[in-house]
This record gives C-alpha cells, sequence and structure tokens, in this order.
C-alpha cells in the first residue's frame, strides 16, 4: 500500500481515554489547518484499520459512526473516529473542500502507524473527502455513508463524479428516503447497500417496519461482509 508518509505534516500525540464516556483511546494530530483528533476502537488482532470522517453537520457522535466502532473489531477491524480540526476546535460551520481534504491528508500518517490497511470512509462530507483522496493517498478501498449525491431538491447539482472517479473498490451505505440522494438515484454499477426508510442521518419514521438498532444492523453487517469477503482486497 502506498501510503502518504510525509511526517513533517503530522505530529501526533497520544491522550488518555476521551473524558465522557467516548471510549476508545485518542490521539492529537497536527494539520496545516488546526489540531485533529482520532479516536481509536482497537481490534485485539487487527487485520485492517477502517477510517471514518464525519459530515458537515454533527461529529463522530453520528448513530451509524458509533454503530461501526461497536461492532468492528470484533471482526479484526480497528476503527478509527476522525474528527477534523474545525470540529475540535469548537466551530459550528465546516470549512471548504479543500480545507477538509488538507486536514485528511495530514493526519494519515497517524492512521497507517498500525501498519495495516486502511480503508477511507466517513458519513456525508467525509465520504466525499475520502473518495477524493483515498487514490493519492494509498487507501485499500473507500466506504461512504450517506454519499451527499446532490443538494436536496437539486438533482441537477449531482457530485456522483467524487464516486465514479474512485479507482478503487467503493462500497455506499445509503438511506431509503435520503433527501440528498436516494439509492435509485446512484449510477448504475454503484456497489450500495440500503438502509430502508432511513434519511441522512439513518434515523427512522416511527411508522418503519424495523428498530433503530436492526437498521444499524444492517449498516455493521453489510461493512462486516464487504471486508470479511475481500471486497476491498
Amino acid at each position: 500500500m502506498n501510503a502518504h508518509t510525509d511526517s513533517g505534516k503530522a505530529h501526533a500525540r497520544r491522550d488518555e481515554e476521551r473524558p465522557g464516556g467516548g471510549g476508545g483511546r485518542t490521539e492529537t494530530v497536527a494539520t496545516p489547518v488546526g489540531q485533529a483528533r482520532i479516536t481509536w476502537h482497537d481490534a485485539k488482532k487487527a487485520h485492517t484499520v477502517l477510517a471514518l470522517g464525519h459530515g458537515a453537520g454533527g461529529g463522530i457522535e453520528a448513530r451509524d459512526l458509533r454503530a461501526l466502532a461497536a461492532a468492528m473489531p470484533a471482526e479484526g477491524v480497528s476503527v478509527a473516529l476522525v474528527e477534523q480540526p474545525w470540529r475540535v476546535a469548537g466551530k459550528k460551520v465546516a470549512p471548504a473542500p479543500r480545507t477538509l481534504d488538507a486536514a485528511w491528508s495530514a493526519l494519515w500518517p497517524a492512521l497507517t502507524l498500525p501498519g495495516l490497511p486502511v480503508i477511507a470512509g466517513g458519513r456525508s462530507a467525509g465520504a466525499r473527502v475520502a473518495c477524493r483522496t483515498a487514490g493519492e493517498l494509498g487507501a485499500r478501498a473507500v466506504l461512504a455513508l450517506s454519499f451527499p449525491l446532490h443538494p436536496p431538491g437539486k438533482p441537477d447539482k449531482s457530485r456522483a463524479e467524487e464516486l465514479t472517479g474512485v479507482e478503487l473498490p467503493v462500497l455506499v451505505v445509503q438511506g431509503g428516503r435520503d433527501p440528498f440522494g436516494r439509492p435509485e438515484e446512484f449510477p448504475q454499477g454503484t456497489s450500495l447497500v440500503e438502509v430502508a426508510w432511513g434519511d441522512h442521518g439513518f434515523a427512522l419514521p416511527k411508522s418503519a417496519a424495523v428498530s433503530e438498532d436492526e437498521a444499524m444492523g444492517v449498516i455493521t453487517g453489510a461493512v462486516a461482509r464487504w471486508i470479511g469477503g475481500g471486497a476491498p482486497g
């Protein structure tokens, strides 16, 4: 794996376990646009790292990110939940895409330190970052959760090229009623798992025939099978 390893761009230091029950060990990484933070959920005998960035409207507390962090270590996958510098600094508005990409690229060496293949991923804006940078950084594959195919109500402003331009295995996990792009709107040939009734945050209406735990099980099960089946290899 040809991971980007310019250590001059990122200097990490280990911190103690996150206060407040966030779980995992945390690592602060300096980037050219501020301090990023990685919360690690380690597998005992890991064969892969799954690095997940958050969206523009929230952090690593998102239900799908939490579910993957809880479930994947048992599958031999260490999960690294990445907080962008703007979020660490307490800002409420995400910066421009190029700034998000710069931070992700700078902290990438910290994600490769375990010496394992790294799957780049994230939800919403974090998925876009992973798609744009995965090839250059040497990621093994890309996991796109709630990929924002277009702004709500504006299907003509498609971001499909960010997906189709990735020359690596890509798995999209999308809510069935996501206003940023329903499953049937994605380009033909997209490897996609639908979470029925899910919105952009995979929240379900009261009328849904499944529970939130069951919906999260769809996500974690699909990702575990994808990785375990060798799709990213």
